[in-house]
């Protein structure tokens, strides 16, 4: 569980406030608008997403999704190395288990 702490807290550093209101668009089918307005920094929308059963240690495929789609390859390549090194998920893996919802995350490993 550090690990991930961790890997939210790295993720959080790197986020800024114009980042997090794309984050926040490329989410609004997940986040009603009245409780995305409430999400004023990345801890709040990590923690949104963890309350919300989008985001958990050991599946991060709903964050990998909106780093891509938000063009934040800097982001998701954190979260493919944590899913490699820590959770021992190897491109075979995600591919049988479809952990991931978007394969394109193995080219930014």
């Amino acid at each position: 569980m550090a690990e991930y702490r961790r890997l939210c807290e790295e993720l959080a550093q790197n986020i800024t406030a114009e980042d997090l209101e794309q984050l926040k668009c490329a989410c609004k089918e997940d986040i009603p608008s009245e409780q995305s307005e409430a999400i004023a920094t990345s801890h709040h929308w990590f923690t949104f997403l963890e309350q919300h059963g989008k985001l958990d240690k050991d599946d991060l495929s709903y964050i990998e999704h909106i780093f891509e789609i938000s063009r934040r390859p800097d982001l998701l390549t954190m979260v493919v190395q944590y899913r490699t090194h820590v959770l021992k998920i190897s491109e075979e893996d995600e591919v049988d288990t479809k952990l991931t919802r978007i394969p394109s995350a193995k080219k930014y490993k």
